[in-house]
């Protein structure tokens, strides 16, 4: 990233746009990726794909690619400018608006498809031919996974002052059950 577009980055907001993609390469997303959502996410206005591209200092055809995939886990979204044909991006700045979207499409992902399977192997005719060990491991597996998906589900719909809460209770929550 050079100096390019000055007024799209501070020096502070480049330090937290290489360190998003940094992590995002972590968290199995391509650092690309990860950057134009950071970018995004700390613009003060949507950015046409032009202007992602220099900020950036990276390919066009590496911002289109990487905008489709911000679109297909619901992380952008298209706006217009008046008087402007071209497509400019937005991502939330609500954090936990974020979160929520971050928590599902991955949930939809990577842990939906692993319960299905689980249920699958339990369902099917074969199963009980299985080790009564393999047996009990996967079906200890499908119960901790179902519980973990409910419960889930039912903290993304608390308010985020709620939600905030419940997570700083921590282990704290131990007394609260002892009681």
């Amino acid at each position: 990233m050079d100096n390019a577009h000055e007024g799209l980055l501070s020096p502070l907001g480049r330090r937290f746009v290489l360190h998003w993609g940094e992590m995002g390469t972590r968290w199995g997303v391509n650092r690309t990726v990860a950057q134009i959502h950071a970018l995004l996410f700390l613009s003060e206005r949507p950015l046409h794909a032009e202007e992602i591209a220099e900020a950036l200092s990276v390919a066009r055809s590496n911002v289109s690619n990487s905008l489709r995939e911000l679109g297909g886990l619901n992380l952008v979204r298209v706006a217009h400018v008046l008087g402007d044909r071209r497509d400019y991006f937005e991502t939330s700045k609500d954090v936990w608006d974020l979160f929520r979207t971050v928590i599902r499409e991955r949930k939809a992902r990577e842990f939906d498809p692993t319960l299905k399977v689980l249920q699958d192997c339990m369902a099917d005719p074969q199963f009980t031919q299985e080790p009564a060990g393999t047996r009990a491991r996967i079906r200890e597996t499908q119960a901790l996974m179902s519980v973990l998906s409910n419960w889930g589900e039912q903290m993304l719909k608390l308010e985020p002052a709620t939600l905030m809460k419940v997570l700083r209770l921590g282990s704290r929550i131990q007394k609260l059950l002892d009681a």
